[in-house]
This record gives structure tokens, C-alpha cells and sequence, in this order.
């Protein structure tokens, strides 16, 4: 089985997770060049910080990626879990931040959200911790 999951990691990562990252960031470099307005705005600077968040993340799980492919992973099944969640919280946050551009909400809307998700991340440390007494 670990072979097999090994070849289905493989494609997924060469032929799914790469090529979208590369062709999102190709196209938000387009539509950048397209409509530079977009640069002057202050939520776009915050929005394009996320994204460099999300290169950064898509960067480290090729690192992971190599460690599983060399059965040489360093991070436990519980790491992995809440990890797994630190890309679908930043991309609730780019979306919070583009819909709310307009008002002054959407700062504490996106502060309100990553303390939630702190909040969330700390419950279930507690929680597992106390599951082990």
C-alpha cells in the first residue's frame, strides 16, 4: 500500500498542486498588469501578504512531500492535522479581505477570524491532552 500511495502522492503533487500554483500566480501577476489600480489599494497589499503566506505554505509541503516520499517524516499525525488547516485559514482570510475591502470591517473581521482559529487550534490541544489522563 505505501508504494501505491507513494505514486498517488507523487501525481498529485507534479500533476495537481504545481501546476495550480503556478498558474494562479500567473494569472494574479496578469490581472495586476492588467488593472495596476489594484497596487495603490491597502487591502490588495494585506491580500497579496496572504499569498506570499500561501507560496511559503505550498513551498514547506514540498518539503514535506520529499520527507513522506523518503519515509522521513519529522512531524507527528496531530501536526499534520492542524497544519493541513493553516492554508484553508488563510485563504478564508484573502476572502474576507476582498469582500470587505470597501469597509473598515474587514481588518477586524480577518483579526476575529485567525482568533477563532487560535482559539480552535489551543481547544484541541487541550482537549487531546486531556483525552491521554
Amino acid at each position: 500500500m505505501r508504494r501505491q500511495f507513494k505514486i498517488m502522492e507523487k501525481k498529485l503533487w507534479y500533476i495537481i498542486s504545481w501546476p495550480a500554483m503556478i498558474l494562479t500566480v500567473l494569472f494574479g501577476v496578469l490581472m495586476l498588469i492588467e488593472n495596476s489600480a489594484f497596487l495603490k489599494m491597502p487591502w490588495m497589499h494585506i491580500k497579496l501578504t496572504f499569498v506570499f503566506g500561501l507560496i511559503l505554505y505550498h513551498l514547506y509541503c514540498h518539503k514535506l512531500f520529499v520527507q513522506l516520499q523518503n519515509d522521513k517524516i519529522k512531524l507527528s499525525s496531530t501536526q499534520l492535522r492542524v497544519f493541513n488547516e493553516v492554508a484553508t485559514l488563510i485563504l478564508v482570510a484573502v476572502v474576507f479581505i476582498v469582500v470587505f475591502k470597501s469597509t473598515l470591517n474587514w481588518l477586524y473581521a480577518t483579526l476575529g477570524f485567525f482568533s477563532v482559529a487560535i482559539g480552535l487550534m489551543i481547544a484541541i490541544q487541550w482537549y487531546k491532552r486531556l483525552r491521554k489522563k
